[in-house]
């Protein structure tokens, strides 16, 4: 399916769910390119003193241009930290579940902070996340849009398809934050002044794709109430069940309201 008709399937689903309003501003929109993106997932938490300079590398993704619709990153905070001193006020035991799911899909049974993923496997090269990645072709295609409710809510449609000769694969969709500080004042990092991008404020998933390899997904995310709207974005990723690669990842950065 070309990037066209993707599109034009999206905003027809979000027309017959959501009205003539759907239709009127379907610009904060995005669509996975034919070549699969990197999602780089960093496990991290302020209650680990190695962990700073990883979540200062992933902030700087941000301000390169070059990786751009091709490099995804996500901070899931763990919680396994909070009992030596500092409570992570973004951890979460999902992100802790994901990242012990993650190793034992690897065959691993190592779990530890900082870790980066890249597209599901561990990697710990101080080079460029892209560095030996290629051009892979993508083995999902993803269209989505966001939208507001008005008040304290986000809107997400998306459409995923995948090949009907793809192993069975789920999806999963991640809303994130930019722009977080924390003032650190015990555990390892006390005195410290830490600041975080990419932020994982809920994680939905696994969802399971139809019997003909699509998924027309629509949510309505209530947002809490510290949560700035204009630093929030999403990631919907595609991953194989049983091995935990990821096929393709999406993501877009919330819109002005």
């Amino acid at each position: 399916m070309n990037a066209c008709r993707s599109a034009c399937l999206l905003l027809a689903c979000l027309a017959s769910m959501s009205g003539a309003e759907a239709l009127a501003a379907p610009a904060c929109v995005a669509q996975s390119a034919a070549q699969r993106a990197v999602l780089l997932e960093l496990y991290t938490s302020e209650g680990c003193d190695s962990c700073p300079p990883a979540d200062q590398k992933l902030s700087q993704f941000k301000s390169e241009a070059g990786y751009a619709g091709r490099l995804v990153p996500l901070a899931f905070h763990v919680d396994y930290w909070d009992r030596l001193g500092w409570v992570d006020r973004f951890a979460s035991p999902l992100h802790t579940r994901r990242q012990q799911v993650m190793a034992g899909l690897a065959n691993s049974r190592l779990v530890y902070t900082p870790q980066f993923l890249r597209n599901g496997r561990d990697w710990r090269s101080a080079g460029s996340p892209l560095d030996g990645v290629g051009e892979t072709r993508s083995g999902a295609s993803i269209a989505l849009e966001l939208g507001a409710t008005g008040g304290r809510h986000l809107t997400v449609g998306a459409e995923i398809r995948v090949p009907a000769t793809t192993a069975a694969v789920e999806v999963w969709l991640a809303l994130y934050e930019n722009n977080l500080e924390s003032r650190v004042r015990a555990g390892e990092n006390a005195g410290k002044t830490l600041h975080h991008d990419y932020v994982v404020r809920r994680l939905i998933g696994p969802l399971t794709l139809g019997k003909d390899g699509s998924l027309s997904l629509h949510q309505e995310l209530a947002l809490d109430a510290g949560w700035k709207r204009a630093d929030l974005g999403v990631v919907v990723f595609v991953q194989d069940r049983a091995s935990g690669e990821i096929l393709q990842a999406l993501q877009r950065h919330a819109c002005p309201a």
